[in-house]
């Protein structure tokens, strides 16, 4: 029987995040019914932009009794919680997309620039879905499931780190190793180090790469990803210790031009299993860590 995870653990915890973030959508639809709409798709299609600008002003302003959630089930405060619902209401992306065309806008506050934003996608974006349907709780729902992915997926990564940093911390401490592990990413030729020890002979710079999925062009670049970190470090002088949790990764271990690496052959969201081993690869690593105290 083959030990990699058949179960899709990444999108049953997904689905319960998405299905915490429904009272927020009701509560929504119950803000819109009071202005007068029937439904969410006559509050898009309103055509008076003074009216709209007065609906939305009044939606940023007023609190909520619910908030919405992130990937990994933290609860937004109200005014992400707001700006996040309404434009992903509008199929569209408030950090990568609208946060810098809101940012470029030279006038008004915040709110009253976001309200501009959206104004003119909602105008833009209502013709293109008349149906009621495409505005109810089950399309918006799978919205949420595609935008709350790449928020749990960079939560996963930041969740690891610490996890990196913590165990480190306490590898050193029990032994005894006069090295610190600071709380910042270091950034070398555009590459990031999410870990980094420093000692007084030195420092050793460590990527922590998680990977869920096995294969595609994406796993071509996981591999090429790490092989560069390692590429890097060691042109700017750094020693490099990647830590690799990815449950089945076709990357040549072999092949990676450093001394020593972490690979962990375990689905990242399996965070109880993957503890005690990382736990056990660091300790085989006390050595070469304590060369550079």
């Amino acid at each position: 029987m083959s030990d990699l995870v058949i179960e899709n653990l990444r999108l049953k915890e997904l689905i319960l995040v998405v299905n915490k973030n429904r009272p927020f959508f009701e509560e929504f639809v119950e803000f819109v019914k009071r202005h007068g709409y029937e439904n969410v798709l006559a509050f898009v299609s309103e055509s008076e932009e003074a009216k709209m600008e007065a609906i939305l002003n009044d939606y940023f302003s007023n609190e909520f009794k619910n908030c919405l959630y992130d990937g990994i089930a933290r609860p937004y405060d109200q005014s992400k919680s707001k700006w996040f619902f309404i434009t992903w209401l509008l199929r569209d992306a408030p950090q990568q997309r609208l946060q810098p065309i809101v940012s470029s806008l030279e006038n008004g506050s915040t709110t009253q620039k976001r309200i501009w934003v959206i104004n003119r996608i909602m105008q833009f974006v209502a013709p293109l879905m008349p149906e009621k349907e495409q505005w109810e709780w089950h399309a918006i729902a799978e919205v949420m499931l595609q935008r709350l992915e790449g928020s749990r997926r960079a939560l996963k990564g930041g969740l690891f780190e610490a996890i990196v940093r913590s165990q480190l911390t306490e590898l050193f401490k029990s032994n005894k190793l006069k090295l610190l592990v600071t709380n910042q990413e270091v950034m070398l030729n555009d590459e990031t180090y999410d870990v980094e020890v420093v000692g007084k002979n030195g420092k050793i710079l460590m990527p922590v790469k998680t990977r869920e999925t096995m294969g595609g062009g994406h796993a071509l670049l996981f591999t090429r990803d790490i092989h560069k970190s390692i590429s890097v470090a060691h042109e700017n002088g750094f020693n490099c210790i990647p830590v690799v949790i990815a449950e089945s990764w076709g990357g040549n271990l072999n092949g990676l031009s450093c001394d020593n690496y972490i690979y962990i052959p375990v689905n990242p969201n399996q965070v109880e299993k993957i503890n005690p081993l990382l736990e056990a690869k660091l300790q085989e690593l006390v050595a070469v860590f304590a060369s550079i105290q």
